[in-house]
């Protein structure tokens, strides 16, 4: 089997792409694989460094006004299509999956154009444009929220959940707290505003480490490098936090989740896939800053099945904060039935199921 899988722009699209791909080469070790990105995405990076094969193209988003730079954008895309062709007469797929960002939309048309059968893989509640476009040449579209499942064609989506999913069950845990220096048997909270860090997380964490050094749990802080000196400054300021752990960035966050009770943070598609695979409780603070709004979107899903508690933006600051650490970690009961709801969400299988829809795809093609 040849896949081409392609999707980028932020670790949200990448991420879930290689698991999938880790997962079919670990039960199927002679599939060959070609993932499809930009130059100036993340993707470029990260892929080569997972020994994948990789190509680039460029294209960049629609503009929401009308703008000179949309007919250049058109310009790209067409450019973009003729170059995923080549592509695809060279490598020669039996299916091509596209997991999200700019790139997915040129190197997924093509693909249908050319007559291979393919899948978009949708990961958040509310679908992006792209998406949204392809869905009408595409075989198949894999989505992790039902809420979402309204927004494509009803006979050709299917409820797989995120392939991330499934590398947090598989994590070794043993001595991850101490590596922080922190107890095993502690009730721990793990804070983060993702790989760049959130300021208003910051600022709300920040006003907040005198209360939480005097709490019964512990703490995992996570800043973001471009804010851990920054914070690390006004921690000293605030005296001993020896239940409180501060660091820059996690690396193998898939590590260190499955130690963890309560998981305060964004609501990224890929978080909340490794969080409800685990059924660990959260509190969700959206980015505000994301298309559609996305985000809240995602954190009412869960919101609305008892699996997480929310805090916008707007509303955040270090006593709301406190008090709804305290609502769960304070309460074994409360953390007990919020964990159960969250994992009745999780599909920690999402890789299988993936990879079952590009394999009867693939070998069933006649292109």
């Amino acid at each position: 089997m040849k896949i081409i899988v392609t999707g980028g722009g932020t670790g949200g699209h990448i991420y879930p792409a290689l698991a999938l791909i880790k997962s079919i080469k670990q039960q199927h070790p002679e599939t060959e694989f070609l993932y499809v990105g930009t130059e100036k995405g993340l993707e470029a990076d990260i892929v080569p460094r997972e020994n994948i094969p990789f190509e680039a193209i460029q294209i960049t988003g629609f503009k929401r006004s009308l703008s000179l730079e949309n007919f250049k954008t058109i310009m790209r895309f067409i450019k973009g299509v003729n170059i995923s062709k080549r592509i695809i007469k060279q490598f020669k797929p039996d299916v091509v999956i596209g997991t999200g960002g700019y790139v997915c939309g040129p190197v997924v048309y093509a693909a249908a154009k050319k007559k291979v059968p393919s899948v978009i893989h949708e990961q958040n509640s509310v679908p992006g444009l792209t998406n949204k476009f392809l869905s009408r040449y595409v075989h198949k579209v894999a989505v992790c929220f039902k809420e979402v499942e309204t927004f494509f064609p009803k006979d050709k989506v299917v409820l797989t959940g995120n392939p991330r999913a499934s590398e947090v069950m598989d994590a070794k845990t043993e001595g991850v707290l101490e590596s922080f220096n922190l107890k095993t048997g502690i009730p721990t909270v793990l804070i983060t505003g993702g790989s760049r860090g959130a300021r208003p997380i910051n600022d709300a964490v920040v006003k907040s480490l005198s209360q939480l050094s005097y709490k019964p749990y512990q703490v995992i802080y996570v800043t973001g490098q471009t804010h851990y000196k920054d914070v690390k400054k006004e921690a000293e300021l605030v005296g001993s936090h020896r239940n409180i752990a501060i660091i820059p960035f996690i690396h193998d966050m898939q590590k260190v989740l499955p130690s963890i009770d309560v998981v305060v943070g964004r609501a990224g598609a890929t978080s909340l896939a490794e969080i409800t695979a685990l059924g660990i409780p959260s509190i969700l603070i959206p980015s505000p800053y994301v298309t559609n709004n996305h985000q809240e979107k995602n954190a009412e899903a869960l919101v609305s099945h008892g699996a997480a508690l929310m805090l916008t933006e707007k509303d955040l600051s270090s006593s709301r904060l406190v008090e709804s650490l305290d609502v769960i970690m304070l309460d074994n009961e409360k953390r007990r039935t919020m964990g159960e709801a969250a994992k009745k969400l999780g599909m920690p299988d999402a890789a299988d199921k993936l990879s079952k829809i590009l394999f009867d795809l693939g070998n069933h093609s006649k292109y």
